[in-house]
């Protein structure tokens, strides 16, 4: 947790902070991330940054949760304008599509993503992934017993393998069209949102069969 003095900043300086640490870690991660130039660009002594935070980590840990809060906290605003009255293999198509538009609209949260998943150090990588996986799962667990409770998905279906689908399938439709090496198979790099929709639908048709109620 950051300090009292970090809470003290003016907003405006607070968040000057967090879009540049944002920047820098989405692009270098945490071992190459550097304060120095954190704090240059963010026009405040690098001392100032153990005024806020104990050490790199505890303030890299922050800059990930808060990036995470942030995406979770607009998709739970798109997905409640999603249609509930449709099936769930179409509400799902609607929803992993607005996630693709909104990662396309947010490099930032987008290169914070992907440094808590690209993170090479196992003890930095599962403080960061902890984190961000509780923010996944505070809206993908109510969201599946839900459409089960309304039998959009079937009684025996597996919850928790849906929600595995889900956890590896999120972090792959916001990465793999932006990063080399990522999809070898649908070939999403360099694909615009729009362009990325046919894939959702097939990602979705293959996995239908898993949670399908019989017709």
């Amino acid at each position: 947790m950051p300090t009292s003095t970090w809470f003290r900043l003016n907003v405006a300086k607070r968040e000057r902070v967090l879009e540049v640490a944002m920047r820098e870690f989405g692009e270098n991660g945490y071992s190459t991330g550097s304060l120095n130039t954190i704090a240059r660009e963010a026009g405040i002594a690098k001392g100032s940054l153990f005024q806020y935070f104990s050490d790199k980590l505890e303030f890299y840990a922050f800059v990930c949760d808060e990036a995470s809060r942030r995406v979770r906290e607009e998709m739970e605003r798109r997905i409640a304008r999603v249609d509930f009255e449709q099936s769930f293999d179409e509400w799902l198509f609607d929803v992993l599509c607005d996630w693709t538009e909104y990662m396309a609209d947010h490099p930032l949260e987008r290169g914070v993503t992907a440094a808590t998943n690209f993170e090479l150090d196992n003890s930095v990588r599962s403080v960061v992934r902890d984190t961000a996986n509780q923010h996944y799962l505070q809206v993908i667990h109510p969201t599946l017993k839900l459409w089960r409770e309304r039998g959009e998905i079937r009684e025996d279906a597996d919850l928790a393998v849906l929600a595995t689908w889900l956890m590896t399938i999120l972090p792959f439709l916001a990465l793999a069209p932006y990063y080399d090496g990522l999809d070898p198979i649908h070939d999403l790099r360099g694909r615009t949102p729009a362009e990325q929709r046919p894939v959702v639908r097939q990602l979705i048709s293959g996995f239908r069969p898993i949670f399908a109620p019989a017709k």
